[in-house]
C-alpha cells in the first residue's frame, strides 16, 4: 500500500468533540512577560463547535488562561455542533463573530480556513503559529506562505470503542466480513455494534469517509488530487460505490441501534457509555470524555475493520486549529492568547487533555497501552492520511455526502445518486 507522508513533527523552535472538563490541564502556568494585560484590551470572545453539555478542551484552555491572567476575560460562546458552521459563516458576514473562532484546516467545511481566509473573514497569524504546522500541511492553512490558523493538536478519526464491552461480545472483528457477522450476532442481543447519529448529517458524513478510508485513500492516497485534476470522479471510483454500498451492508446486517436513522449525537454517548453499542464513528479525542462518564469501562481508539486487515487505515491530521476574527475588536488580546497557547508546554497540556495525539513529536510517541494502542503500528507506517473533506474545493462536497448518506439509510437514495450529487457540488 502506498504509505501516505505522515505528520512526523515540527520545524525546530517553536480540535469537534469535545472532551471533560474536569481534568487539569498541567504546565499552564503563564511565563514572565506573557500576560495579556500588557497594553490593549483585556478581554476577548472565543466560538467553538460542541456536541453535548460537557465543557470543552478550548473552554478548559481559556479558563487556565484566565487563571494564570485574572486580569482578562474570555467570553466564550460554544455552538451546537451540526450548526457551527452556518452560524459561524452568518456571524463573519454580519461583523459579529467572537474575537477568536475555532477553525479547520483545508476547504470543504464551511468553517474551513481556505474559503474564510479567500472571503477575508480571517486574520493572518505570525511566525508562532507557522512553527506549529503538520509537515506536509501548510497549504491547508492558508496561501501563498500565510497562515491563518494556529493548530491545536493532530485528530484521530476512526472507531472509538468501548473495549470492556467489547471483550464481553468476543474478539473484536479482524475484518468487514468478521464485523458483518458480528452485527448480526448483537442484533439479536438486542444491542448494535455502532452507534450512529443518522439525524446528524457531520457524524453520518464521518461514518462515510471511515469506510472510504481503506477502499479509497488506502488504496490511492492521490486520489483526491486526482479529482481536483478532473481524472477520476466520485461516481466513477469503485472504491467509493464501495463505501457506499457498504453503508446499506452495514444497515441490513443490523450494526446500528434501533432508530439509529433519527438520532442525535446522544445516541452516540449513551449507547457507548451504556455498553449497549460497541464503538461510534467520531473523533477519537471522545474516548476520553467516554471514559470519565462511564465508570468501570475502558475505551480506545481502532481502525474501522477492513475487506481485508492488511488494508486497514485511519485518518489522523491537525482538524481544529485557532483562527482569529480579521474583524475582532480585541485582536491584541487574542493575539497575545494565541502566542500563549502556541508554546511547547500549553500544546502539549492541550492534547492530553483532549485526548488527542500531540502536534510535535509523533513519530516517537508511545502508543504501548493507551487510548491508542490500537492503531500505533498503523501510525507507525504512515497507513494515515488527512480527513478527505480538507481538500474537497468547498462545503457542499460534504454536504452532499452526508445528507446522501441520510437518504441511503432511510432508503430515499441509492449510492449512485449520492456520487452524482457529489461530483455536481464538486463543480459549484
Amino acid at each position: 500500500m502506498t504509505q501516505h507522508r505522515r505528520y512526523s513533527g515540527l520545524k525546530v523552535g517553536a480540535l469537534a468533540v469535545p472532551t471533560i472538563a474536569a481534568l487539569v490541564l498541567a504546565g499552564c502556568s503563564a511565563p514572565a512577560g506573557s500576560n495579556a494585560s500588557s497594553g490593549g484590551s483585556k478581554e476577548f470572545s472565543l466560538s467553538f463547535a460542541t456536541s453535548n453539555t460537557i465543557e470543552s478542551p478550548f473552554q478548559v484552555l481559556g479558563e487556565k488562561y484566565m487563571e494564570a491572567n485574572p486580569d482578562v476575560k474570555i467570553t466564550f460562546n460554544p455552538q451546537p455542533n451540526d450548526s457551527y458552521d452556518q452560524t459561524l459563516r452568518t456571524q463573519l458576514q454580519a461583523g459579529n463573530a467572537s474575537d477568536i473562532v475555532v477553525t479547520s484546516p483545508g476547504s470543504g467545511q464551511g468553517r474551513s480556513i481556505l474559503p474564510l481566509a479567500e472571503a477575508g473573514f480571517l486574520e493572518p497569524l505570525d511566525d508562532a503559529a507557522k512553527e506549529l504546522l503538520p509537515e506536509g500541511s501548510a497549504s491547508t492553512f492558508g496561501p501563498e506562505g500565510k497562515v491563518f490558523g494556529q493548530a491545536t493538536a493532530i485528530t484521530v478519526s476512526a472507531l472509538v470503542t468501548n473495549e470492556t464491552a467489547a471483550k464481553a461480545a468476543g474478539e473484536f472483528p479482524a475484518d468487514f466480513a468478521a464485523l458483518e457477522e458480528q452485527c448480526r450476532t448483537l442484533e439479536s442481543s438486542g444491542k448494535s455494534l455502532f452507534a450512529l447519529a443518522g439525524a446528524a448529517p457531520p457524524n453520518t458524513g464521518l461514518t462515510a469517509m471511515s469506510l472510504a478510508a481503506s477502499r479509497v485513500y488506502g488504496e490511492d492516497p492521490q486520489w483526491n488530487e486526482k479529482r481536483a485534476a478532473k481524472e477520476v470522479t466520485f461516481a466513477g471510483s469503485e472504491g467509493w460505490k464501495s463505501a457506499l454500498e457498504a453503508v446499506n451492508t452495514l444497515k441490513d446486517a443490523g450494526c446500528f441501534q434501533k432508530g439509529a436513522a433519527g438520532a442525535g449525537f446522544d445516541a452516540i454517548t449513551k449507547g457507548l457509555a451504556s455498553g449497549t453499542s460497541l464503538a461510534g464513528f467520531i473523533p477519537a479525542t471522545s474516548w476520553k470524555q467516554l471514559q470519565s462518564a462511564a465508570a468501570g469501562s475502558e475505551f480506545g481508539v481502532r481502525a474501522l475493520p477492513a475487506e481485508s486487515p492488511d488494508k486497514s487505515f485511519v485518518y489522523a491530521s491537525a482538524n481544529y486549529a485557532f483562527s482569529i476574527n480579521a474583524a475582532a475588536k480585541n485582536k491584541e488580546a487574542a493575539k497575545a492568547f494565541l502566542a500563549w497557547a502556541a508554546e511547547p508546554e500549553q500544546t502539549k497540556a492541550f492534547a492530553e487533555i483532549d485526548g488527542a495525539l500531540p502536534v510535535t513529536g509523533l513519530d516517537t510517541y508511545d502508543f504501548d497501552g493507551g487510548a491508542y494502542k490500537n492503531i500505533g503500528d498503523l501510525i507507525k507506517d504512515g497507513k494515515y492520511g488527512p480527513l478527505p473533506n480538507s481538500q474537497w474545493p468547498n462545503s457542499a462536497v460534504y454536504d452532499a455526502l452526508a445528507t446522501g448518506v441520510q437518504g441511503i439509510i432511510t432508503g430515499q437514495k441509492s449510492p449512485d445518486q449520492v456520487l452524482q450529487a457529489m461530483d455536481a457540488a464538486w463543480g459549484q
